[in-house]
């Protein structure tokens, strides 16, 4: 049975009790492996699994997220236009840039796991490419528009679980220099963004959301995606932020890129690839500036209560 999108009008689902019998159907899939039944269709599913993609209940993000992982990767059962309409939503204003800009409130719950399935269409597109120019170039510009407009940057919460916008976003951002449409424009720009990210102005990442990140620019070294020097010199970029004021701002942008600096060059370390000497001497000399509990810094002990 092939997959098939619905529009956002109201299904049989669609009453008060939409969202309690999605939860029930959700379980009732994973149990019997996700095989649908012989008088259910994949439109019934698919078309409540976004409306409630961002449900401050953890367990139905997590499912709902966990029956694309099956469906988009495992077992195929979208086609290339089906996909390509489901991207268009997962795009939209009611879903990755539903109410964008906010902080602190439920909205960043549909964002941040509206792009999960997104980074999942786009690994189908590298095994099996069906993104037309034109859906590449839309596909990237709201990728990067997330990452400049994503302004609530929390991890987990204490009763909804898992926000990580940072950390889903970069999952993305990798897929995203994979493409065959990427070029070196579009891996620069990337590069741009996870900067952008990592100087937020207002938090240190503390849920591993910069080792996320990391492997943005870990997968451009490894698969060579860019040239060896142009890395090392946004890695030194990092160490700008050295220069500003002293200002939370500042210690942002240098903890944050100490950490993501550090993550990279162990991780070039334990390739054990000779050939990276440009990008581990760019590594030491980066976190050299950023930590200020490095004796050799000139700021070393100023700035620490």
């Amino acid at each position: 049975m092939k997959a098939c999108i619905l529009d956002e009008d109201v299904n049989e689902w669609g009453t008060k009790d939409a969202r309690t019998e999605l939860i029930h159907k959700l379980h009732r899939l994973e149990e019997e492996q996700y095989i649908l039944r012989e008088e259910e269709s994949f439109q019934d599913f698919t078309d409540l699994m976004l409306r409630h993609i961002g449900d401050p209940e953890p367990e139905l993000r997590e499912h709902i997220y966990s029956t694309f992982y099956i469906w988009l990767k495992r077992d195929n059962k979208f086609t290339d236009e089906e996909m390509r309409h489901l991207l268009t939503i997962l795009m939209d204003d009611r879903h990755l840039f539903y109410q964008i800009g906010s902080d602190g409130d439920h909205s960043v719950l549909t964002r941040a796991f509206a792009v999960l399935p997104i980074a999942l269409i786009m690994q189908r597109n590298r095994i099996q490419p069906f993104l037309t120019p034109k859906d590449f170039q839309h596909l990237k510009r709201s990728l990067l528009r997330y990452h400049q407009e994503e302004k609530d940057l929390r991890g987990y919460l204490p009763a909804e679980g898992w926000a990580h916008a940072a950390a889903h976003g970069a999952d993305a951002l990798e897929e995203l220099i994979r493409c065959t449409e990427s070029d070196i424009a579009v891996q620069h720009e990337v590069l741009e963004a996870v900067t952008g990210m990592l100087h937020n102005g207002v938090r240190i990442f503390d849920e591993e959301e910069d080792e996320r990140m990391a492997s943005v620019v870990d997968t451009m070294i490894s698969e060579t995606l860019l040239p060896q020097q142009e890395i090392a010199d946004w890695i030194h970029s990092l160490a700008q932020c050295t220069e500003w004021h002293d200002t939370r701002a500042q210690r942002v942008a240098r903890v944050n890129g100490k950490n993501i600096v550090r993550s990279l060059y162990f991780r070039t370390i334990a390739r054990n690839d000779g050939d990276n000497l440009i990008l581990t001497s760019a590594m030491l000399t980066a976190e050299a500036k950023l930590n200020s509990f490095n004796e050799a810094n000139p700021t070393y002990g100023g700035n620490e209560a």
